[in-house]
């Protein structure tokens, strides 16, 4: 295994236990990490497998979601996404207030072929990645902020934009990652991707230009052994009474 994944699994574990799930790193490449047949709807519902230590592996081809193409890179804003968002599904009050939210996103087309999300201990190497997704309790969402907070007074060190779970976990990160920003995203809360993560779960990301930051502050933020933090992680690990 890579030095730096061998690194993360011991940081990650000493700071969280043994219970929580590892987080799922997402990556464009040019070949396949892992197989993946047509997914209609979100594609969200392909990450069971690879929260389990499947890898998979999307692309234009396979995600049959037009946002999903749109916020992962493969292709341009469908026409009739504003007006499905406001209209439809009456997330927005109007498709101009759509429109706006996307465009500050400022997606990019990608160049490469598939997007693949791997479990960290399944994959070959943190580097190119564009970030880690971890799909998190609320116990759980407390530590990664903390640990987010520790070294960023800024407002947006833990951000909550707008959108779909697919934009805030893949457009946001490829986004901070191009500006060589600082914040980490919650989201998840979709109500369109929320059946296909539990009802107790959110997500978490922390793109990869945030990460060595991050791994070099986990020794010395509240992760490590102080007495508030020492009784959230004994209930996430099932052991406090």
């Amino acid at each position: 295994m890579n030095t730096d994944i061998t690194t993360f699994i011991s940081k990650y574990r000493e700071a969280f236990g043994e219970k929580p799930e590892l987080p799922i790193v997402f990556y464009y490449s040019d070949t396949p990490a892992g197989t993946n047949g047509k997914t209609g709807g979100c594609f969200f519902k392909c990450l069971y497998a690879a929260r389990e230590g499947q890898p998979i592996s999307l692309n234009a081809e396979t995600i049959g979601c037009g946002g999903g193409k749109l916020y992962t890179g493969f292709a341009p804003m469908p026409p009739h996404v504003p007006s499905f968002v406001s209209e439809k599904e009456r997330y927005k009050a109007s498709p101009a207030d759509v429109t706006e939210c996307i465009d500050k996103l400022d997606i990019r087309l990608t160049t490469r072929k598939y997007l693949n999300f791997v479990r960290i201990d399944k994959a070959e190497s943190l580097d190119m990645i564009e970030g880690l997704l971890f799909i998190v309790t609320p116990d759980i969402l407390s530590g990664l902020a903390a640990w987010a907070f520790f070294d960023n007074n800024s407002d947006s060190a833990v951000s909550c934009p707008f959108g779909s779970g697919c934009s805030s976990v893949v457009a946001q990160a490829v986004r901070e990652n191009r500006l060589g920003g600082r914040r980490t995203f919650i989201g998840m809360l979709d109500p369109s991707a929320r059946p296909y993560i539990g009802a107790d779960e959110l997500s978490f990301v922390i793109p990869a230009v945030r990460l060595p930051e991050m791994l070099d502050t986990i020794d010395r933020c509240c992760l490590s052994g102080t007495h508030g933090w020492t009784k959230i992680k004994e209930r996430i690990n099932g052991r406090m009474e």
